[in-house]
């Protein structure tokens, strides 16, 4: 597998704060291909022999913005068993619904962006619902929970120049961690 050709932009880059952009259709052949890119980028990151041989750290989701566009466009990919994928791409996506149970990481949220450890937690929801295009534009509504709804709220958070580490409470980094459920 050879590594897909993306630059990650680090978070002291201005343009991670930017609001991304709506998407119009048909979308571009350009942003077909980065979308493919992506997805691979984050495969190959959790492949272990792979993510060795190019010195990776482990990521599930990228969004658009991350890799320098401004785009209202994430990805995930979603390791369902060993080595085998599921992969989400969601364009123009909204939270719709969500539960009212709050969940965090227990290990720490990360970010393919954030290069440096960083103690505390993220409040998430447990559960929520997105509506969304696929790459054709065709719209589509998908509910997630846990693992898949922490990426889902983090990689949207991007789209609208947040990051996880801005959800920390830097005075008390694990505040309220008593009325959540840890993951």
């Amino acid at each position: 597998m050879k590594l897909p050709d993306i630059t990650i932009l680090d978070e002291f880059d201005k343009r991670l704060r930017l609001i991304s952009e709506e998407v119009t259709f048909p979308l571009l052949e350009e942003d077909k291909e980065n979308i493919k890119k992506m997805l691979e980028y984050l495969k190959i990151s959790q492949i272990e022999e792979w993510r060795e041989k190019y010195d990776l750290r482990a990521g599930m989701g990228l969004s658009y913005v991350q890799i320098g566009i401004p785009k209202r466009i994430f990805v995930v990919v979603d390791e369902v068993e060993e080595n085998e994928f599921e992969n989400y791409v969601l364009i123009n996506p909204k939270i719709i619904s969500n539960s009212e149970e709050l969940i965090y990481v227990g290990e720490g949220e990360g970010c393919l962006s954030v290069n440096r450890e960083v103690e505390g937690i993220v409040p998430r929801y447990a559960r929520i619902t997105v509506s969304a295009q696929d790459i054709e534009g065709t719209p589509f509504t998908i509910r997630v929970r846990e693992d898949l709804s922490i990426a889902f709220q983090h990689e949207i958070d991007h789209l609208n120049g947040i990051l996880f580490v801005d959800k920390i409470d830097p005075k008390n980094p694990y505040k309220n961690a008593n009325i959540m459920r840890e993951i």
